[in-house]
């Protein structure tokens, strides 16, 4: 791809109504562009990294045996008046009527739609365990939504919902998902600390938040800084080894503000280790039992005939909110790197032009073309700007690896080079084999 047919609305400056880090920069790199309080449009840019998110998410989901279905964006008000919920949600939820007077809503959450789709599909205690996800967007009409794609009104999320015959079988799915998540959020970059939190509208008894630290984050934690020393490469997805790792995790005093209790903080947590900040939650989970399939009579028969309420658990990642969270995480004095694995190009060629002299765009071109011809997915600068241009502009936008065509490359040799990091001067073989083992 050239830089030049790239659609990519750069900003000069940072738009005044942004106030965070991920806010700024998704703006100013053309990522997003507002489209009204709370809603954005996803430029070309800010959508490849999301869907790489997407797709990550999605990979983790299936491996622990969860299968992707897609729900309607617009719902049925009846089935949220079964559940009781319809009255409670609040003004959150957007309500509004057919050409027929049918009162719908635009979906906040899909607890009673998939609860409704299991009931009339699933009728023997034979079929659990279910795990069953979509990707989708959702609305929640914020009263105040703020710091950009971070708390807006539409989004794009995860959900997952677990059905199990009983509360022990529950639990292990639940286990399943705690896993699933940790995986998910090492894979985008992240060191994110399950932490006992509030159930909140969803609702039920038990509920982890999954947060990032970041100044700019809207959770206050309260923390043993030691719980960042746990190892999840050491466990694999086997239940013994799951348990054994929430064990682990369950050792460690880890909060939201909402959970916290001064003297149990003190008590349980030596002041050398305890860790008071911000993070930003990028994942929530819950196990609420009955509390959605009693109200709306999704049982199954049990071996001796008798009928059984099915037990639940609700999953949810935002998707969009990641690249901001990642943003957040990342960005650093004017400088942001992408993890290799959501990052929208796997290298940036960046060549020195002259007026005069072809060269060192023949060269680019070449380079580019051997690159993408072995997978590697490149954007070549071939805009007139001066090259200390060019490096303020790809310190933005955050492609992690950098080939330079200026005074210190040769005919073989090329300065390669990792944002915010080293330069080496390598051949163009060496290149290849080193983005496609970075990559891996």
């Amino acid at each position: 791809m050239y830089l030049s047919k790239l659609f990519i609305p750069l900003l000069k400056e940072i738009p005044s109504e942004a106030k965070i880090k991920s806010h700024q920069l998704m703006l100013r790199t053309g990522m997003i562009k507002q489209s009204s309080t709370g809603i954005y449009s996803w430029l070309p840019l800010g959508f490849k990294i999301m869907k790489k998110i997407e797709q990550i998410v999605r990979e983790e989901q299936n491996k622990i045996g969860a299968q992707e279905l897609l729900m309607p964006t617009i719902q049925s008000a009846e089935i949220w008046k079964e559940s009781g919920r319809y009255d409670d949600y609040g003004e959150e939820m957007l309500r509004i009527k057919d050409r027929q007077g049918k009162e719908m809503l635009y979906g906040p959450t899909n607890e009673e739609l998939i609860t409704e789709i299991f009931r009339a599909s699933v009728k023997s205690y034979k079929s659990l365990p279910q795990l069953l996800y979509h990707i989708q967007w959702k609305f929640r009409d914020e009263l105040r939504p703020r710091f950009g794609v971070m708390r807006c009104k539409e989004f794009f999320m995860k959900d997952a919902y677990s059905f199990d015959v009983n509360d022990e079988e529950a639990k292990k799915s639940y286990n399943k998902m705690f896993f699933a998540y940790l995986n998910t959020f090492k894979r985008l970059g992240l060191t994110a600390i399950p932490m006992a939190a509030d159930t909140g509208p969803i609702g039920g008894d038990l509920s982890h938040e999954f947060i990032i630290l970041a100044e700019t984050g809207e959770s206050k934690i309260y923390s043993d800084k030691r719980i960042f020393d746990i190892d999840i490469s050491k466990h694999s997805s086997e239940e013994k080894s799951i348990q054994d790792l929430r064990k682990k995790y369950d050792e460690f005093y880890a909060v939201t503000d909402d959970k916290y209790k001064k003297e149990d903080f003190e008590k349980k947590v030596k002041k050398e280790n305890q860790l008071v900040t911000k993070g930003i939650e990028v994942g929530h989970i819950f196990y609420f039992g009955d509390k959605y399939s009693k109200p709306l009579k999704c049982s199954v028969d049990l071996k001796d005939g008798k009928k059984v309420n099915v037990k639940m658990g609700s999953y949810g990642v935002g998707v969009s909110r990641l690249v901001a969270a990642i943003i957040e995480a990342k960005f650093n004095n004017n400088i942001m790197r992408w993890p290799e694995s959501v990052s929208p190009f796997d290298v940036a060629i960046i060549p020195s032009l002259k007026k005069n002299d072809k060269s060192n765009q023949e060269k680019a071109e070449k380079i580019c073309s051997f690159l993408l011809k072995n997978k590697i997915d490149v954007l070549l600068d071939d805009t007139d700007e001066h090259l200390s241009a060019k490096f303020k502009k790809f310190d933005l936008i955050g492609i992690p690896y950098q080939i330079i065509l200026g005074s210190k490359s040769s005919d073989d040799k090329f300065e390669f080079k990792e944002v915010n990091g080293k330069t080496e001067s390598l051949s163009l073989e060496d290149i290849k084999n080193k983005l496609l083992n970075n990559r891996s």
